[in-house]
């Protein structure tokens, strides 16, 4: 109880915090919803994830999926707010400035929410097998991107990588989660009984899934409706329009694998990796890797 309603407590902070940031944007006669850059679309990230764990939590129970699930909105916040990612509020560019933005954003944030639950259920599946390279692998798999971007961006600042303080700062951050999540393995290769059954955890990760591809499928499409109103074109092979159908496509698969070959098991979890790891490139990676109309984002 008492791990629920401090998660409770953080969620009800980050609620306030993005209601401020929302406030303090009309006072300076900007007046947007703060879903526009990085910094304030992974702290809305960040929220979505633990309102989706809460809600599950709230139906169903298991309270275990949380320390993984709130583990992500933790790495989440801690990535924005270490790697110099600009927290501060400005005027919306000309092509955000559409009441499309805050649908598009929304459906699409809490779709990847979504999957990132289902993602941290599919670690537990695999800790309940006590398949150790497995889980060492998708313990570390969410931090590797970060880290690379944090190499690409910062890389230049001074010669000796070590000394820049963002990039030390996050050498710590992924340091601690990775930690964490190897911690995890060890307590639950002994506990294991903590956990909910594997055909549990199997279903609770479809259940995820089944919240998410709705939510991405409709985000796609706000985002072609968006596209249209901004550049005159419903779909144009932006690096982010691409990535992002790629994971629909994932998460496609999965459903189908599920209902109609009836998979079960490990191959639908890693599935559900593959699916977790293509959000992680078509946020992190399309917008610091490739360029295109989404850069600014």
């Amino acid at each position: 109880m008492a791990a629920t309603l401090i998660t409770l407590g953080g969620f009800l902070v980050n609620t306030a915090a993005i209601g401020v940031r929302w406030v303090e944007s009309y006072k300076m006669g900007f007046g947007y919803v703060p879903l526009s850059n990085m910094y304030e679309s992974m702290v809305f990230f960040a929220w979505s994830t633990v309102l989706i764990y809460l809600i599950f939590e709230y139906f169903y129970g298991y309270k275990a999926i949380g320390v993984l699930a709130t583990a992500l909105g933790f790495l989440g916040i801690a990535i924005v707010s270490l790697t110099g990612v600009s927290s501060e509020i400005q005027p919306l560019v000309p092509a955000l400035q559409s009441n499309w933005l805050t649908a598009h954003v929304v459906t699409c944030f809490i779709g990847y929410a979504a999957f990132a639950v289902s993602y941290a259920i599919c670690i537990l599946y695999l800790i309940k097998t006590k398949d150790f390279k497995q889980v060492l692998i998708l313990s570390l798999h969410p931090l590797v991107l970060p880290l690379l971007v944090s190499f690409i961006k910062y890389g230049n600042i001074k010669p000796n990588l070590i000394t820049a303080d963002n990039l030390v700062a996050m050498w710590i951050v992924t340091a601690v989660v990775g930690a964490a999540f190897f911690g995890l393995y060890l307590l639950f290769s002994k506990a294991d009984d903590l956990l909910p059954p594997l055909k549990v955890l199997d279903e609770l990760s479809y259940k995820a899934v089944a919240v998410g591809f709705p939510l991405l499928t409709l985000g796609i499409l706000t985002g072609a409706a968006w596209a249209n109103y901004a550049w005159g074109t419903y779909w144009s092979w932006d690096p982010k329009e691409t990535w992002s159908l790629i994971t629909w496509f994932v998460y496609a698969a999965f459903l189908h694998a599920r209902f109609t070959a009836g998979w079960r098991g490990k191959g639908l979890a890693w599935l559900s990796v593959i699916g977790f790891g293509a959000v992680v490139f078509t946020y992190w990676g399309v917008n610091y890797v490739l360029s295109g109309l989404h850069s600014y984002a």
